[in-house]
């Protein structure tokens, strides 16, 4: 990627040439993270992306804000207004698995728009709940409609979760969407984790195509332990009079604390 940010244009380049890694954060601390490991793409919530720091944290890279609106049931224009304040505030497209109708105005208005396809988290009971979409012939299809139901609404990304590696990459290779892989394997365009799994500090159940790098779960539980003991030894230092010491407190003038005493006998 370039050293400034990457346009719809750069990613839609890459397609067919490499694989783009795409991670969700959920702190200044993870984006600055992400932004030093060179991620592609980072999904952010929507008061990250208003945060006046968040920039300064991750400036190069190209970002995508989740669908906390929808999820809460707001109508089209409420979610447009708040993607337009997105974009304001330096957010590159908007994720949005919404109404088509709602995909459709939002690209009518310029705004970058990212879908998503197979298991949708927000509509899986339509799809019979948290399982894999297209394994069959028959649901296979109904993902092809999906992607191309999004392009005539001119996304141009979507998720695909979820789906066999075989359909995925089928799809892939036949629509001009950027396919964003969680767990429909490696014939897509990007491949797409949460942090939270990836740093070992989801505390869950790990989905199958999550894959954890580290065990921070396990580092929190240490500080949080050290936090407990240190808070301990200062409540026993209280109570047997260890704390403060002298070169905690400050020391008034011999001369001058005569003087206040005498001052109060005078009261």
């Amino acid at each position: 990627m370039p050293d400034t940010r990457p346009t719809v244009a750069d990613l839609q380049a890459l397609k067919g040439k490499r694989q783009l890694s795409k991670l969700r954060v959920f702190s200044l601390e993870e984006a600055e993270a992400a932004e030093r490991a060179s991620i592609d793409i980072i999904s952010v919530t929507y008061d990250m992306i208003f945060d006046p720091r968040f920039r300064d944290a991750a400036p190069t890279r190209f970002v995508i804000p989740g669908d906390e609106q929808a999820r809460m049931g707001a109508t089209t224009d409420e979610i447009l207004r708040t993607a337009v304040k997105l974009r304001a505030a330096s957010a590159d497209a908007m994720y949005c698995s919404a109404s088509l109708q709602t995909i459709r105005r939002l690209r009518d208005e310029h705004i970058p728009v990212c879908g998503h396809v197979g298991l949708i988290p927000a509509h899986a009971t339509w799809t019979g709940g948290f399982k894999a979409v297209g394994k069959t012939a028959e649901s296979a299809a109904f993902v092809w409609k999906q992607v191309k139901d999004l392009e005539a609404a001119g996304a141009f990304a979507a998720e695909i979760e979820v789906v066999p590696a075989e359909v995925a990459t089928a799809i892939s290779r036949r629509t001009p969407l950027i396919m964003i892989s969680m767990g429909a394997g490696t014939g897509c365009d990007a491949q797409y984790l949460f942090s939270e799994d990836v740093l070992g500090t989801n505390r869950g159940r790990y989905p199958r195509h999550a894959k954890r790098y580290r065990d921070l779960a396990s580092e929190y539980d240490r500080l949080q332990g050290e936090r407990i003991a240190a808070f301990r030894e200062y409540a026993a230092d209280i109570q047997s009079g260890a704390y403060p010491e002298p070169q905690h407190v400050v020391r008034a003038d011999a001369e001058e604390l005569r003087k206040f005493e005498a001052f109060l006998d005078n009261q």
